[in-house]
């Protein structure tokens, strides 16, 4: 589904990326990993097309899709769920799930995703600004798959979480990639729910990736001091 060779990207004069190569197969779930400032993040807006990618190509359903705008990369089905959720604060949850749908045609997805989601039910008219954390990122998740992406890209979403709401996530997620025929590329920091999701991951060191290691790997402390330190 998503082809990855030699991509380059950065901020101005600063590189960041330096060389990526992966593949994504359709339904694959995909984990990546790495200590801040490697470059994860930057990679997700490069394949959304937040930032210009300066060298390589991108193709995503055998379409070269490296010059192509957001929007446009949004029409084809690739959905982004940034850091920090970034749903509208001053929105009502209906309001964020139907900015979601903008970027495609036909009927609601809004009524599928409320029986996938039934804590936003309670919420529609509530604004964004008075969720708590969880149920802002369960909003930016659902915001996101009203679009109807076949490839979810997903930026860190446990972060600032509390565990309880951390696992309803991770439950919600294999169940939606298996009911919505989602491919996924997750990065993540929270070893246990990377390890839970992800069928293979992806180590990035310095804007690049350095191995692909099996999840089960990530039990071994010997394997995540050589890769992450962490």
């Amino acid at each position: 589904m998503l082809e990855v060779e030699g991509l380059n990207a950065g901020y101005g004069r600063i590189p960041i990326l330096n060389g990526i190569d992966f593949s994504i197969a359709r339904g694959e779930i995909v984990g990546v990993l790495g200590h801040n400032g490697m470059g994860k993040t930057t990679l997700l807006r490069t394949l959304m097309g937040e930032i210009r990618a300066t060298g390589g190509s991108i193709t995503f359903e055998d379409e070269d899709i490296t010059r192509l705008a957001m929007h446009r990369r949004a029409r084809l089905g690739i959905g982004y769920v940034p850091q920090g959720r970034d749903i509208y604060p001053q929105l009502s949850v209906m309001d964020n799930l139907r900015m979601g749908e903008i970027v495609r045609r036909g009927q609601s997805a809004v009524p599928e995703l409320l029986d996938y989601f039934p804590v936003l039910g309670a919420l529609l008219e509530r604004p964004g600004r008075a969720l708590s954390g969880g149920e802002q990122q369960i909003l930016a998740l659902a915001r996101c798959l009203a679009g109807r992406p076949s490839l979810l890209l997903l930026d860190e979403p446990t972060e600032g979480i509390q565990p309880s709401i951390v696992d309803q996530i991770q439950a919600k997620l294999a169940e939606l990639a298996a009911a919505l025929d989602l491919t996924v590329l997750l990065v993540e920091q929270n070893l246990r729910f990377i390890q839970s999701l992800a069928e293979r991951v992806l180590i990035m060191q310095k804007g690049t990736i350095v191995a692909t290691i099996a999840p089960e790997q990530l039990s071994d402390r010997a394997i995540v001091d050589e890769y992450l330190g962490i």
